[in-house]
């Protein structure tokens, strides 16, 4: 059983700077990347697997090899300027499989060597598959990837922790400045993806619950053709249009592709010229490389440093993982599992993750609250929640599954 360390004066200095760090411009030195003797040792298992991406839609955007795990080394790095000071040192082992491989033997060898602290960048099958192991039920395993609801619903297990926001807390935070827009007649338009009807039913429940209407739902059913031909933009320059003629009068579109097939056609290519919304276009997301408030551009910028390109939300939710557990290790001087778990649910815990506000989780669903960036491709538009949508105990909490409504229910 790993020791209590005590913690001093020197921690509560560290602590402070930490905090600042995430909130100011500070500069950061480098930590060590060994353990110093006698150090508190705690490993984070990062678990990943090379699923097969589809191409960008724009050249500009090059296909990333080190989504997610680059974030958790930054992470890392962070961890242990603190734990440097009070005799802490931390870990990143890396577990990546291949797109042809299972991943469920390769978190079990880590199991059977008491590695239960896990950052997991898995869809939303082989997540289930790895918390349901036996020898995982007294892990903690923070989802970095899927945004699917039932994984808070009814397939919510207790051992999960959801870091990045699921599709009804994006389309609530759209929603929510779509009503102080006073845009409040929607035309909707998705895909077929199992993403897409994830986020379609989203759509439906965040119109239901501010008063929105929506005037039409359409699928999308053209072959887009290929953009990288000469020809390409006039097949989708004729497409956008006959895809959106015809709708009743509407204040915007809302467009769910999570698969990235065709959302960014619509935009400037529609028979009526409207803002377009939802998964292209103004978007709901955790992170997005434009966001420079709350020291955000700090964190960018040493991200960057460290990998050559920008922070993307896979990176970003991977980063705060990491982070919750060094939070919760350095704040208690414990590492073992139990004690991380029982303090990141407890009232006390919260973790800096450059938003202005503490992040903490939801007992009953363990879903992070966290604002939500609303963004353009370039530029930060807005934060929700929004000014004047009120909750009894967080804000935030105006956003997904409250606790009257959730059907989760853990099992004991």
């Amino acid at each position: 059983m790993a020791s209590k360390v005590k913690l001093g004066s020197a921690a509560a200095v560290i602590l402070v700077f930490g905090w600042l760090a995430a909130t100011t411009a500070v500069a950061i030195p480098e930590a060590p990347s060994e353990a110093p003797p006698g150090a508190l040792v705690t490993k984070i298992v990062y678990v990943g697997k090379r699923y097969p991406e589809p191409l960008p839609l724009s050249l500009l955007d090059k296909p990333l090899k080190d989504e997610g795990v680059q974030g958790a080394r930054l992470a890392i790095k962070e961890n242990n300027m603190t734990g440097r000071l009070i005799e802490q040192h931390f870990e990143l082992v890396e577990v990546v499989a291949k797109s042809t491989e299972d991943v469920v033997p390769l978190v079990k060898a880590q199991l059977a060597n008491s590695n239960g602290l896990i950052v997991a960048d898995l869809e939303p099958s082989d997540l289930l598959a790895v918390a349901d192991l036996p020898e995982a039920r007294d892990a903690v395993i923070f989802n970095t990837r899927s945004s699917r609801d039932e994984l808070r619903q009814e397939e919510c297990r207790s051992n999960i922790f959801h870091i990045i926001p699921n599709w009804a807390m994006r389309a609530d935070a759209l929603a929510q400045y779509l009503s102080w827009k006073k845009w409040r007649r929607w035309f909707v338009v998705h895909g077929t993806t199992p993403g897409d009807v994830e986020y379609l039913a989203a759509i439906r429940r965040a119109a239901n619950k501010f008063g929105a209407k929506i005037v039409e739902e359409r699928s999308y059913e053209f072959d887009a053709g290929s953009r990288r031909t000469d020809s390409g933009h006039q097949q989708i320059q004729t497409q956008m249009p006959m895809l959106t003629q015809g709708a009743p009068e509407y204040d915007v579109i809302f467009v769910a592709d999570a698969g990235e097939a065709f959302g960014d056609y619509l935009l400037f290519r529609t028979y009526e010229p409207r803002p377009v919304v939802g998964s292209q276009g103004l978007q709901a997301v955790a992170w997005h490389r434009s966001f420079e408030q709350y020291a955000g551009t700090q964190l960018q910028n040493r991200f960057e440093k460290q990998a050559d390109r920008f922070m993307t939300e896979r990176d970003f939710t991977a980063w705060l993982g990491v982070r919750v557990v060094g939070e919760a290790v350095t704040r208690t001087g414990q590492n073992r599992i139990g004690a991380v778990k029982e303090r990141i649910l407890s009232p006390e815990f919260e973790v800096a993750g450059f938003k202005g506000v503490g992040l903490t989780f939801r007992k009953w669903d363990h879903q992070m609250r966290q604002p939500i960036l609303l963004s353009g491709p370039r530029t930060l538009v807005s934060i929700s929640p929004q000014d004047g949508f009120l909750h009894q105990k967080f804000l935030t909490d105006t956003m997904g599954f409250d606790e009257p409504e959730t059907k989760c229910r853990f099992e004991k």
